[in-house]
């Protein structure tokens, strides 16, 4: 029976060199779409040289009043911009919490690799930074 599994392979945007080959590390697999699903969220559109629809608009929300229609409004913006963008991965859900202490939105996303049905989670933090 043939093996469906599939590696995803990324580079390491922090440019870090594998210490004997000396060439740039890679991220693989899980690590590789989290680094991917982050860096989605975080482009702004029109950031992206000759891809101006690539970017997440969750920046422009950051400066509103967190209320309930905000956060799910959040909520779509999130699961549009993964679903449009990302074809590697099932998102399963999106939480959203204001953290005031740190002027900062905490997200956690979970979501599942298509071709493993691995599930996996990503959490970070969008500060209110212009």
């Amino acid at each position: 029976m043939a093996n469906n599994s599939r590696t995803y392979t990324d580079l390491n945007l922090a440019f870090s060199k594998h210490p004997s080959t000396g060439d740039i590390t890679k991220k693989t697999d899980v690590e590789a779409i989290k680094a991917s699903l982050k860096n989605l969220i975080q482009t702004k559109n029109y950031e992206r040289p000759f891809q101006p629809e690539i970017g997440c608009q969750i920046h422009g929300l950051l400066f509103e009043n967190f209320t309930p229609v905000v956060k799910q409004i959040m909520r779509r913006t999130i699961e549009q911009m993964i679903d449009k963008f990302e074809p590697r991965v099932t998102l399963t859900d999106v939480i959203i919490t204001d953290d005031s202490d740190i002027n900062g939105i905490k997200l956690d996303l979970y979501f599942r690799i298509n071709n493993t049905q691995q599930p996996a989670t990503l959490s970070t933090t969008l500060l209110r930074i212009r």
